[in-house]
């Protein structure tokens, strides 16, 4: 074979490699849509299948784990034979399961229908009935601790982060993950899927335009999966070094085919 049809053949395959690392940022991404290309266009906040607002105040279903505490008294229902779930801060906090009639089982006054609720609603409630029977003057708390959101992507950290409070946001969230990755993330493709995932609303979100902070859909609901893309830059760079992985004994293997060819010409 000549010499130069060798080459020709290596660097057209060479080319060939180089195109398919133009796809490498969809690669690296969870979850595509087709929808995703509006990243590159948005200016703030873009929805795709817009379903409305969301809960701007969480009201109690069935399954769903409460946890409650005395603030005067840190040491109130702390010890319980009840689950035990986990914060997103990781510290571990006793927890109470809404049965199928929509009651919680609490310590001294035992059930308490709490369903349709929203969080500051029962800890009136409760104030009031651990107030008659057991405590005096309680300031109780109540976090519903399976309330949360999922961050994937290009976070400083990513997992699960739990809603503690009513209106939570999107900065708050992000606050709590330490922020974005400057070096490798792209501010312009955050996105939230929300609600049924078969049919879910999709939220972009252009995070380099401060005007995207008004909007009303970075009110956080729970369920939410966020993600943030690389930059193309960074993950093309990956893509390469990949590549760069293969090519290099590629380039050994013909660096001696050509030498071999040269001595027997």
């Amino acid at each position: 074979m000549h010499r130069n049809s060798i080459l020709n053949y290596f660097f057209a395959g060479l080319f060939i490699l180089l195109l398919s690392a133009c796809g490498a940022r969809k690669e690296r991404t969870l979850f595509n849509a087709a929808t995703d290309v509006v990243t590159d266009t948005i200016k703030q906040v873009y929805v795709v299948n817009d379903q409305g607002a969301g809960e701007i105040y969480y009201k109690i279903k069935v399954n769903d784990l409460l946890a409650v505490r005395n603030l005067q008294d840190r040491e109130f229902g702390a010890k319980s034979s009840t689950a035990t779930a986990t914060m997103a801060v990781g510290t571990n906090v006793t927890s109470y399961q809404v049965d199928a009639e929509g009651n919680v089982n609490l310590p001294a006054i035992g059930k308490v229908a709490v369903i349709g609720l929203t969080r500051k609603e029962i800890a009136n409630k409760l104030q009031l009935l651990y107030g008659e029977k057991l405590l005096v003057d309680p300031i109780i708390e109540v976090t519903v601790v399976n309330v949360k959101v999922t961050l994937l992507g290009e976070f400083n950290k990513q997992g699960n982060f739990l809603l503690e409070r009513d209106n939570t946001t999107l900065i708050d969230i992000l606050g709590e993950a330490g922020g974005i990755n400057t070096k490798t993330a792209d501010p312009k493709t955050l996105k939230i899927i929300r609600g049924n995932r078969s049919n879910p609303e999709i939220i972009y979100v252009n995070l380099n335009d401060i005007n995207s902070l008004s909007s009303k859909k970075l009110i956080l609901q729970n369920n939410d999966l966020i993600l943030l893309q690389p930059t193309k830059s960074s993950a093309l760079s990956e893509k390469l070094q990949g590549i760069n992985n293969i090519i290099q004994p590629v380039l050994v293997l013909l660096n001696i085919a050509l030498l071999i060819f040269t001595i027997s010409k």
